[in-house]
């Protein structure tokens, strides 16, 4: 099994600081032969030159990374090139064309932020957050060609956590998943893997999330509840927002409560355009006439 261990090739494929949670409990058991990561970007009138997280965790551990924006021809060769056992995917973005599916020896392989086949689709953990689960999980697919519809090889459950965001339900899932898939892993290596087919009838499928989603009109706005899920979901992207008196008005989740046992003034931070962030209890201090009082 040693020498099984050592000769198994992993190809990676992230973009995000939540890629690189399951990547290093991946990398301990199963080192990385490559990541695959979008190119650095250039930010900023000072033209700060900014790598991806996954591309930092590379150069740290002497990983060969290949950047891309796109999977052409030319980037499915170099991956074919590589020869490798296993591609792993963990919250990456771009959809793996059917070509370089078939490049892996052994499985092309999807850490999923949900249990399948439940939240198919690019925004699992949000729309479970929205919709008020109190069950969410981690799936390990088999991929194919179609989106988060392949074969079922892992799965374990999580309960929500009072006050649970986006942020820090990736985090617990991406850790989770990176574990489990070094399970999947050895047993691919054991011969023991049990693939079970999803229930296409029982799918449900989740959008991509757009900055605008994070809006809500001030003169109608959703009920407290509903909005205390906006703005667990939406953080850390694309928070939460409204216009109040010709203003822009942020709404987050505070730091200070994560484990709060329930919603209110102390849990969510306000932040009127040009102020800080206060305690939403601080803030009606300061502006008694802001129409919502209670969240």
């Amino acid at each position: 099994m040693t020498t099984l261990l050592r000769m198994t090739k992993l190809i990676f494929f992230g973009n995000t600081k939540y890629s690189i949670i399951g990547a290093k409990v991946i990398h301990k058991t199963f080192p990385l032969s490559a990541v695959v990561t979008i190119p650095d970007k250039i930010i900023g009138r000072k033209k700060e030159v900014v790598l991806s997280p996954v591309k930092k965790f590379a150069i740290l551990h002497n990983i060969p990374v290949i950047e891309t924006n796109k999977l052409t021809d030319e980037v499915v060769d170099k991956i074919k090139y590589l020869n490798p056992d296993f591609l792993v995917v963990e919250d990456y973005g771009l959809i793996l064309p059917l070509k370089l599916l078939e490049i892996p020896k052994i499985a092309p392989l999807n850490i999923h932020h949900s249990l399948l086949p439940k939240y198919r689709g690019p925004s699992p953990v949000p729309s479970a957050i929205l919709n008020g689960e109190k069950l969410s999980g981690v799936t390990i697919i088999r991929m194919t060609k179609d989106i988060d519809a392949g074969d079922i090889l892992a799965q374990k459950e999580y309960t929500l956590i009072p006050n649970e965001t986006t942020d820090s339900l990736l985090t617990t899932l991406n850790s989770m998943g990176g574990e489990l898939l070094v399970d999947v892993i050895n047993q691919y290596l054991q011969g023991t893997t049990t693939p079970q087919a999803q229930n296409k009838d029982k799918a449900t499928l989740t959008r991509l999330i757009k900055k605008e989603d994070g809006y809500f009109d001030i003169e109608n706005p959703p009920d407290s509840e509903q909005l205390d899920r906006m703005i667990r979901a939406y953080f850390p992207w694309p928070n939460v927002w409204t216009k109040w008196k010709g203003k822009v008005v942020k709404f987050y989740p505070s730091p200070n409560h994560p484990d709060s046992a329930s919603a209110g003034e102390g849990s969510i931070l306000v932040q009127m355009e040009g102020k800080q962030k206060t305690p939403l209890k601080d803030f009606l201090n300061g502006y008694p006439n802001f129409p919502i009082k209670k969240i």
